[in-house]
């Protein structure tokens, strides 16, 4: 973990910050609340993850704002998709400074399939892996605000996954 100085202090901030924007997000009924609360903390995770230097996740967090906007506009659209994915890999080409930097592009890689392509389970276990490479990247940097809202992404992702499993149900679009 980072010595806890200011800049530190305040990473850890932002990162509390995104959480409780991912928990509102999680409690909302409402898309375009849920969608509201996931762009906001997106933007809290950002400035997270610049306070603690980490320019590869920074940018593909940026990203994933764009991208929970087109997601929702050209759900299936291939080529929509394949345009964000090597926005992506360009932002992390550009920025990246070592083998850690590939987690969060692995994250990207996953949510940007599952929110275009797949929907139900398959688009849930998507979001489960991006979720689990996002945890990673955070475990590594000491996030702990980023370790927890993964945690309880994952964690929501596979209970959910398990219900839908168990009682037959299949999610709406």
């Amino acid at each position: 973990m980072p010595p806890l100085d200011a800049t530190t202090l305040a990473a850890q901030l932002g990162g509390l910050i995104a959480l409780g924007f991912i928990i509102l997000a999680f409690a909302s009924r409402q898309d375009d609340r849920l969608l509201l609360h996931l762009i906001f903390a997106n933007v809290a995770f950002a400035v997270h993850f610049l306070l603690f230097g980490e320019w590869t996740a920074a940018g593909i967090t940026l990203l994933v704002i764009v991208r929970i906007l087109l997601a929702r506009r050209y759900r299936g659209d291939w080529r929509v998709m394949l345009g964000m994915l090597a926005l992506n890999l360009a932002v992390a080409l550009a920025v990246a400074r070592g083998p850690a930097d590939l987690w969060p592009l692995v994250a990207t890689l996953f949510g940007t399939v599952g929110m275009f392509m797949l929907r139900g389970i398959p688009m849930r276990l998507c979001l489960a892996a991006a979720a689990l490479a996002w945890l990673i990247n955070n475990a590594l940097i000491g996030s702990l605000g980023g370790i927890v809202a993964e945690l309880l992404a994952l964690v929501t992702n596979l209970v959910t996954i398990w219900r839908l499993r168990r009682w037959g149900i299949r999610p709406s679009n």
